[in-house]
């Protein structure tokens, strides 16, 4: 699949069908393009690129089949892109530092403020952009 646009997609990945849907609904009130998956599964099998525009992954972290940390590792063994901002109702102390320690852009705990999702998407997006920018050599700004 190829995607040109250059709108930054979020990808909500929970298995609860009502917390994806609201937050769907939260992102897209905030004027981002959401997609949600009912599990790690359901994403892999969907395998989007990195729009040309940026993006990431909410993901909860406790679901049946791949856990969220799982598909973390996942990721990171392809090299992929995508930046991740962890959501958990279980999250621990030692959950958040691994997936902290492992490259997440943020983890929250159930309940959230809808701010505190918002600015973790914020800053998320912000990472894909920069990893989206074409390498330059230092003599280029000579």
């Amino acid at each position: 699949m190829v995607q040109t646009s250059a709108e930054p997609i979020i990808h909500v990945i929970d298995d609860e069908a009502p917390v994806r849907r609201s937050l769907l609904f939260l992102l897209e009130s905030a004027g981002w393009a959401a997609v949600g998956h009912e599990s790690a599964e359901a994403f892999l099998d969907a395998v989007p690129p990195l729009p040309a525009g940026g993006g990431c992954l909410v993901l909860d972290i406790r679901m049946p089949g791949m856990s969220g940390l799982e598909l973390q590792h996942h990721l990171a063994a392809l090299a992929s892109p995508w930046p991740i901002v962890f959501i958990s109702g279980h999250g621990d102390a030692e959950m958040a530092t691994r997936a902290l320690a492992a490259g997440a852009v943020a983890f929250l705990r159930k309940p959230f403020r809808d701010q505190a999702l918002l600015d973790a998407v914020e800053s998320a997006v912000a990472a894909s952009e920069i990893r989206l920018m074409p390498h330059c050599a230092l003599t280029d700004f000579d």
